[in-house]
């Protein structure tokens, strides 16, 4: 059974907290991604999704210079790089969520996507699973 370490993404853009919303959005458009991590001394601190630019930002009447630590999703799930697919997939369709951060000692080592699992066949159910769960999630 494959792992998460053979699948996952290991060139991850970051922020840091410090870093202004402008200054993540630009790295979002420039890595052509929804969501970035956002890292301090290599510990994972937060997620940045372009949904808590829009919501937490924009929408609230915030301006670009913004720190991405006011803005920033701190709820954080994450798996580790020798958990297997299948048990990534799981975790991902439990919480609703796409993109799940991979952490092995609190340092971000990748990151890896609902995308991702789907091409794998040991995982094609409970990725399909995750993506029902999270689509049927935003269905109001």
């Amino acid at each position: 059974m494959s792992s998460v370490k053979d699948t996952m993404t290991t060139q991850v853009a970051t922020v840091s907290p410090n870093q202004t919303i402008q200054e993540a959005a630009s790295l979002m458009k420039q890595h052509n991604v929804g969501v970035i991590p956002v890292v301090e001394q290599g510990v994972l601190k937060g997620m940045l999704t372009d949904r808590d630019i829009a919501l937490r930002t924009t929408a609230q009447g915030r301006d670009g210079q913004t720190p991405v630590s006011e803005v920033m999703s701190t709820d954080l799930v994450s798996g580790n790089p020798n958990m297997s697919l299948e048990d990534a997939s799981q975790l991902m369709a439990q919480h609703q969520i796409r993109r799940l951060p991979i952490v092995d000692q609190n340092n971000l080592v990748g990151i890896v996507a609902l995308g991702d699992l789907a091409v794998n066949q040991m995982s094609n159910e409970s990725a399909g699973e995750a993506l029902t769960n999270i689509s049927h999630q935003n269905i109001h």
